[in-house]
């Protein structure tokens, strides 16, 4: 079987798209790590979609926060508004799909879902020592998350953690082949808000009984992106960022 691995879509329904027309016909099932809307232009039209798609979901700080599950307290002032804002522009149906995102951990077909470490879905995971405690605590071989938009993650191997860091080129993709003495948290990086200095969509496509794990980056039109922000009244650092994958 092979997955789609979407995360961080941020209401960023260009990313999207075109993140799903450069992976057609390379998958068959989709998953999402998290973080479905905020900071973004486009709440519902990206829930519709990723309900369109099946897609096996869990729930990210944002999804919390903009479905009004958790009060957004804790945000920076920018990302709390937007959460505000986004509440203010869902449907009701598509609130509610959000509040009853299950948390993670979430194993699926052999593999682990979380948004941010294994046994903290808010902590972010940056470094080799903040990944060990998941590495270890994980019950399969290969945990997918995301939260730091970081497209990349963190290997187990005799007892030493490595990281991994990709730069897919030509709009195509660097390919991981899974080492069956390995322990591996991997990052698919950000479809809708990447921070990593790449502005392209990030995404992974899975196909683990093959033990092959692909990164791919795909560029796609922020100055429409940008625009729908303008119009929508959401903050400039937000609208800027976009253009700097920061």
């Amino acid at each position: 079987m092979r997955y789609l691995i979407l995360s961080d879509i941020h209401a960023n329904m260009t990313a999207l798209n075109a993140a799903l027309d450069a992976a057609r016909g390379h998958w068959e099932k989709v998953v999402c790590l998290g973080d479905v809307v905020g900071y973004g232009p486009d709440p519902n039209e990206v829930v519709d979609c990723v309900r369109e798609l099946g897609a096996i979901t869990i729930r990210g700080n944002h999804d919390k926060a903009g479905s009004g599950l958790a009060n957004a307290d804790d945000f920076n002032p920018v990302a709390r508004a937007v959460a505000l804002w986004t509440r203010d522009q869902l449907r009701p149906e598509n609130r509610e799909w959000l509040e009853k995102l299950p948390i993670g951990p979430l194993t699926v077909d052999g593999f682990v879902m979380v948004h941010g470490a294994y046994k903290d879905e808010d902590e972010y995971v940056f470094a080799p020592a903040q990944a060990l405690d998941s590495l270890l605590d994980a019950p399969a071989q290969i945990t997918f998350f995301g939260h730091t938009h970081l497209q990349g993650g963190f290997t187990l191997h005799n007892d030493q953690v490595g990281a991994l860091h990709f730069k897919p080129q030509d709009n195509h993709f660097s390919k991981l082949t899974i080492e069956e003495d390995t322990t591996y948290l991997l990052n698919p990086g950000s479809v809708g808000q990447p921070r990593d200095g790449d502005t392209r969509a990030a995404f992974v496509i899975a196909d683990l009984p093959n033990k092959s794990v692909e990164f791919w980056r795909v560029p796609y039109d922020i100055e429409s992106v940008q625009k729908r922000m303008g119009v929508g009244g959401l903050p400039e650092p937000l609208i800027m960022r976009l253009a700097f994958g920061r």
